[in-house]
């Protein structure tokens, strides 16, 4: 009888709300964005709308490997129609990022490199169009693997959950987590109320009175995306006994560093295999072999 090896720790990255990638890029009147990585003087642009429009009218845009090698900004240029010069990512471990497209990256940098090697900074026509070919490359790629619905996609078929009708997705902690917070719009932008998140994330959900000041980045990209049919609220007030008859298909904890609540509880009710965990923390000291050698599936960004 052949062994059957069960893989329970997975790669994930980042991802992007479809609705944020550019249909259209205006005409490009600089070859390389202003914004740079660790210098706070270029870091001028309080609205998403002028934000992007910096990545929308530039060529190439600097990101780098900050406290983790994945980064929003990565996603951010890319669905605005504009290349990552991404210096070192052949440094990049080989599960860190797995799911990111690399290796058109890597063409990017050496187009960069060349039309950066000119007098004037300005491609010619051989280069634009290697570099129209190459965007419109990664803006595909970004649509067919990188939104917020093709990770949560992702993840259901890698713990095998694919045909689930029900969603439990919990959080210890309801403040900014871009990995929680994208995935889990993934999550409900395909299931709606059956997906629900407890306790509710806030900023994800369209609001007049969202505190853009106070949260990380400005909630640029992640925040006020979700109408407020999509959760029910009443639901907050039987999760546990819904927990312990098992209305739940699956349980995905969105940073299980950040808390896990009911956890005792889910463990006595649901198979180890029906319980996701994601860690999407730049620097983390957890031991992940435990999650996995419990039967969970987890899942680690910095992998």
């Amino acid at each position: 009888m052949n062994n059957v090896i069960i893989i329970m720790i997975h790669p994930i990255t980042f991802s992007i709300p479809e609705e944020k990638i550019c249909v259209c890029t205006p005409v490009k009147d600089k070859l390389l964005s202003s914004l740079l990585p660790g210098v706070m003087s270029t870091y001028i642009y309080t609205t998403e709308h002028d934000y992007y429009n910096e990545y929308k009218r530039s060529y190439f845009a600097i990101t780098t490997k900050k406290a983790g090698w994945d980064c929003m900004r990565h996603y951010e240029i890319l669905a605005n129609g504009c290349i990552p010069y991404f210096p070192d990512i052949e440094l990049c471990p080989p599960n860190t990022m797995a799911l990111f497209p690399k290796e058109l990256i890597i063409q990017g940098n050496l187009l960069y490199n060349k039309i950066k090697s000119y007098s004037n900074d300005v491609p010619n026509d051989e280069d634009l169009q290697l570099y129209l070919t190459l965007r419109d490359k990664l803006l595909d790629y970004t649509r067919e693997y990188l939104t917020t619905c093709k990770m949560a996609t992702y993840v259901l078929e890698k713990a095998n959950m694919s045909s689930s009708n029900n969603i439990l997705y919990l959080s210890g902690d309801t403040s900014p987590d871009y990995l929680r917070c994208v995935t889990l719009h993934g999550f409900k932008s395909l299931y709606g109320t059956k997906c629900h998140d407890y306790p509710k994330i806030p900023h994800i959900y369209k609001s007049n009175d969202i505190r853009y000041d106070a949260l990380y980045g400005r909630g640029i990209t992640y925040t006020n995306l979700l109408d407020s049919t999509m959760r029910d609220d009443s639901l907050d007030e039987t999760i546990e006994n819904r927990i312990k008859s098992k209305q739940f298909d699956f349980i995905v904890y969105g940073s299980y560093h950040r808390g896990m609540p009911y956890i005792d509880l889910i463990s006595t009710i649901y198979k180890p295999n029906e319980i996701i965990l994601l860690c999407g923390e730049d620097i983390h000291t957890c031991n992940y072999t435990e999650g996995v050698r419990r039967g969970y599936h987890v899942f680690v960004r910095e992998l």
